[in-house]
């Protein structure tokens, strides 16, 4: 019995140090294109997103989650909004959405993801007193300039069964700028078609325990479900709130109802 508890630590810990070369690998792939491109001094972003969507499809591999468009993702522009599971969702949507990612300043300043960050043409964003008005005039901006946002309105992460209440405030970029709000979904799937737990990323799971489940995972594969646009002309801000908190919801159990073998219980 304790020979067999030792073999399958061991396949553990050998799965884990390749997923964690594997990302290695990938980062440091990364660093070179992003030197090669000239992305350190200036990130050409009319020809970045399709660098980024290489990277992330690799990085998402590295970790072994296969990514699968229920339906193709449309690649134009918008402020695209996606449900919120886990840290895997950046390089899920990254990998099929042609968006720039949204940040906040200070992860500009990390080490190896902060270069990154800024290689990839990230909006960073200045806080500032919290005030949700200016973010949403400096994402307008850039949006204005023909380049897409993602974001993710729930601000929070979930364990994937439903949609919790979305924050709207960041949508007054898109009447503003008045481009369309593209809504995708997100499901992460394990092969016997339930939904994965190993994959979500909340509650008192710490960073560190996120990182073990989802390098122990196997065979999980992230579905998502890109939805009609929403335009916002005409619209206010509350309005399109709750349109987006409806579309969300009822694209969501679409999803489900689509690739689970088993509805997911509260």
């Amino acid at each position: 019995m304790r020979q067999d508890k030792s073999r399958f630590s061991l396949r553990k810990q050998l799965g884990r140090g390749k997923q964690i070369a594997g990302m290695t690998t990938t980062i440091a792939g990364g660093l070179r294109t992003a030197q090669r491109i000239g992305a350190f001094k200036q990130p050409p972003r009319e020809t970045l997103p399709r660098y980024i969507q290489t990277f992330c499809r690799k990085m998402v591999g590295s970790f072994g989650v296969k990514v699968v468009e229920v339906e193709p993702v449309e690649q134009h522009h918008g402020l695209w909004v996606s449900n919120h599971v886990s840290w895997m969702d950046i390089p899920v949507v990254g990998t099929v959405s042609p968006a720039f990612f949204l940040s906040k300043a200070e992860i500009g300043e990390w080490p190896v993801f902060g270069q990154l960050a800024h290689a990839a043409g990230t909006l960073f964003i200045e806080r500032g007193s919290g005030d949700a008005g200016s973010v949403s005039t400096q994402i307008a901006d850039f949006l204005t300039k023909g380049f897409s946002v993602i974001f993710f309105p729930e601000a929070t992460t979930t364990d994937g069964k439903k949609i919790k209440r979305i924050h709207g405030a960041l949508l007054q970029a898109a009447i503003d700028a008045d481009v369309p709000v593209r809504p995708m979904l997100i499901a992460y799937v394990d092969k016997d078609g339930t939904l994965s737990e190993s994959l979500p990323y909340y509650g008192k799971l710490t960073m560190k325990q996120s990182l073990k489940k989802v390098l122990d995972s196997k065979d999980v594969t992230a579905y998502v479900l890109p939805l009609e646009p929403i335009d916002p002309q005409g619209r206010s801000k509350s309005e399109l709130t709750n349109l987006l908190q409806n579309k969300m919801q009822e694209g969501l159990a679409e999803l489900h109802s689509r690739v689970l073998t088993v509805a997911p219980t509260a």
